[in-house]
């Protein structure tokens, strides 16, 4: 989880998930080892109750990515709307974006379809699907990771 490159952030009110994961799967998916290089475009958000519901995305104007002896902390520089200097990069939680998980999802990806309202991963894993095409293509990341860790 080390990062390549500076990677400042931007911060934005989500109202729904629509095209994001849920946070309670992009919780159980880091659980079970999903690892985040941190780059410029990515969204993750914070626990807490002063965070709930908000996105941060990472940018080349306000958030970087700085390496230490003891981890990875993500600095909210030029930050002035609200008093938040850094965090851990253990307290953010990656919200991949459709695309990363469908790359994540390498080889066995197989197609992806929608009907009746729902969106169908096709892997060579099986069938998954959501009603929101990120949450079915995170759906069979945790079958990978799942049978990875097996």
């Amino acid at each position: 989880m080390v990062p390549t490159a500076r990677m400042p952030a931007t911060r934005r009110l989500v109202e729904h998930n629509h095209g994001m994961l849920s946070t309670e799967l992009a919780r159980t998916l880091a659980a079970q080892g999903m690892r985040w290089n941190p780059a410029s475009g990515d969204s993750f958000c914070l626990d807490g109750d002063d965070f709930d519901g908000e996105v941060f995305i990472l940018s080349d104007m306000t958030i970087e990515a700085h390496e230490f002896d003891t981890g990875t902390i993500l600095g909210f520089n030029g930050t002035t709307e609200w008093a938040l200097d850094s965090v851990s990069l253990d307290a953010a939680l990656w919200m991949p974006r459709e695309d990363q998980l469908r790359e994540m999802l390498g080889g066995t990806f197989v197609s992806l379809i929608r009907t009746d309202g729902l969106y169908i991963v096709e892997t060579t894993l099986g069938s998954f699907s959501a009603d929101d095409p990120a949450q079915a293509y995170g759906l069979a990341l945790l079958e990978l990771v799942g049978r990875a860790a097996a």
